[in-house]
């Protein structure tokens, strides 16, 4: 199983708040490389798999995921998390934005989004 990255999800409550931390990681070297209204995903242009994202809310899932880990291939990884009986938050679907996703509470309650990207 591959992992390609890790990504710390941050939950705001306003517009106002994901701007701030848009202009905090800034400053740090960051850019925006994915902007959905809801979520803002920033990453650094020499390191791209290093990336933060801010969430208003989450627009498909039941709650704000903590973090993101995308890996290569989710369904393998969807039938292994399964067959261990750990809790999934919510099932394995394709998003419109093109990725295949499931989320999945970690041993000490976190939920976090496992992902790939579809084929263009």
């Amino acid at each position: 199983m591959t992992v390609r990255r890790i990504v710390p999800n941050i939950q705001v409550e306003s517009e106002e708040q994901r701007g701030a931390g848009h202009d905090f990681y800034g400053l740090l070297g960051f850019e925006e490389v994915m902007n959905l209204g809801w979520v803002t995903t920033l990453a650094s242009p020499a390191n791209p798999t290093a990336q933060v994202s801010f969430l208003t809310e989450e627009r498909t899932g039941p709650v704000v995921p903590d973090l993101s880990v995308e890996v290569e291939d989710v369904d393998a990884v969807y039938a292994r998390v399964v067959a261990s009986g750990a809790e999934v938050v919510r099932e394995l679907r394709d998003e419109e934005w093109g990725v295949r996703r499931f989320f999945v509470r970690d041993p000490d309650g976190r939920v976090v989004n496992v992902l790939s990207h579809r084929p263009a």
